[in-house]
């Protein structure tokens, strides 16, 4: 099965959260936040979304940091992936 968002809607996949710092001190399970950054998956046609006309600015595979309390989690074949819409992503993650 595959998601096809519509609209300005995007679908992430969320990123695996570091489990140990950069100076090597190993950050325990319990009581992490889950991280705000993910890979865009899929990305919606854009088009008029409520009266105004939306270009869509990420791509597949852009790393993003998306709004902590923003989107809705979708399990699709035991994988979990967060639909948001556009305007919910804050930024690109550039290497």
């Amino acid at each position: 099965m595959k998601l096809v968002p519509l609209g300005d809607r995007v679908v992430l996949k969320q990123l695996a959260a570091e489990e140990t710092t950069k100076s090597g001190i190993v950050l325990p399970g319990q009581g992490k936040e889950k991280p705000q950054q993910a890979e865009v998956v899929a990305v919606g046609p854009g088009g008029v979304v409520d009266g105004k006309e939306v270009k869509m600015e990420v791509k597949t595979g852009d790393k993003v940091i998306y709004s902590k309390y923003s989107g809705t989690d979708v399990e699709l074949d035991d994988e979990t992936f967060i639909v948001v819409r556009q305007n919910d992503i804050l930024a690109v993650i550039e290497a």
